[in-house]
């Protein structure tokens, strides 16, 4: 069986050079209370932009213009891009406003006259079966001038 036996390290337990535990109770740093509500005032008026503007240290100049380079190509060609969109559109807009609106009034009147045309036609053949000598009456005369008798 195994004993596990404490060993105490002397150099623990012996007092190591420095101040001693009572200094700290009569040195007494103005400036540091002072500088300490300074930090706090300061952290409060700092703004997030503050913040990050000082994170700029933390990657390498390289780092950052090649970082600035790659957004600055990306925000020009969404803007070119947007640009020539934008044109395209103009374009196309006016160009189916000056062809567009004319053919549309062009096919809407053609149609109107299909229509009268077509409703003279109807009237035409309407006008032809209420006169007399109408083709209903030829085929009756055809047929032997029987007249229609009652069912009962």
């Amino acid at each position: 069986m195994v004993e596990l036996v404490e060993v105490e390290d002397e150099s623990l337990e012996s007092k190591q050079p420095g101040p001693s535990d009572n200094e700290d109770d009569y040195y007494t740093d103005t400036e540091s209370e002072i500088s300490s509500d300074d930090e706090d005032s300061d952290s409060d008026e700092e703004t997030f932009a503050d913040r990050l503007f000082a994170l700029r240290d933390i990657i390498p100049p390289t780092s950052r213009s090649y970082i600035s380079n790659k957004i600055e190509s990306t925000s020009n060609w969404i803007k070119s891009s947007l640009v020539f969109s934008g044109k395209t559109i103009w374009v196309v807009s006016t160009s189916v406003l000056l062809v567009g609106v004319p053919w549309a009034l062009a096919f809407a009147e053609e149609q109107q006259v299909m229509e009268m045309e077509k409703e003279m036609r109807m009237r035409e053949m309407g006008g032809e079966l209420l006169s007399p000598g109408s083709t209903a009456e030829s085929v009756s005369q055809k047929l032997g001038e029987q007249k229609g008798k009652p069912a009962l």
